[in-house]
């Protein structure tokens, strides 16, 4: 008697799980059906709460357990730095805060990964995101495939070393990674504009004078 007791408690739980999210996604439907799917739009509390369990839930068990083989040292943050300056800085900023024009305008925004949500989380877990990227975010995979797989992981623990670091970084180490950032073709023409300027170069085309015969 206590077995089929048992079994109709899990199948009434099964069932009011599976009536909860079909409410949940009929719900969706009708109000992203009137709201469209903007990514102008800021999350909800909800959509926040799901995109971190994603994020989390997109780490297989086994990888999170696994440890950071490279020392923390100043060699391995200069270079973290200026990896994260020239790949990662465009949506997480230099100091990881997520306030980039590209961050903040993805779906969800990048989060700012000095805060407990990102530095929580395992060395297993950041090495693995970094890696295999997240589907359905922005968060692209950074593994280069089995060819280069050696030079990609130690590049992802030493990157894992710089997130940690985040919230501690200082000025000055912010101000150098300024000038790792990649350039557009407007700030290299305004640095050549400059430089041509301090050099008292003449930065104005010449005019070509028409004579008439």
């Amino acid at each position: 008697m206590m077995y089929v007791e048992v079994g109709y408690m899990k199948s009434l739980g099964w069932f009011l799980l599976g009536a909860i999210s079909s409410a949940a996604i009929a719900f969706s439907l009708v109000f992203f059906n009137s709201h469209g799917f903007s990514a102008n739009e800021k999350p909800g509390a909800l959509e926040t709460w799901f995109a971190r369990t994603v994020r989390s839930a997109a780490v297989p068990a086994d990888a999170r357990s696994r440890t950071n083989p490279i020392a923390d040292a100043p060699q391995v943050l200069a270079d973290a730095r200026a990896h994260w300056a020239d790949h990662c800085a465009g949506c997480h900023a230099n100091d990881g805060s997520g306030q980039t024009v590209m961050g903040a305008k993805t779906y969800p925004p990048a989060p700012d990964m000095r805060l407990a949500e990102t530095q929580q989380m395992t060395d297993g877990e950041l090495f693995y995101i970094i890696q295999n990227g997240i589907r359905f975010s922005a968060m692209p995979a950074w593994s280069s495939g089995p060819a280069h797989a050696a030079h990609d992981e130690q590049d992802s623990w030493k990157l894992v070393r710089f997130i940690r670091h985040l919230p501690n970084m200082t000025a000055d180490e912010k101000h150098q990674m300024e000038g790792m950032n990649p350039k557009t073709p407007d700030e290299l023409r305004e640095e050549q504009e400059e430089e041509n300027f301090l050099k008292g170069a003449d930065t104005h085309e010449p005019t070509t004078e028409h004579h008439h015969h």
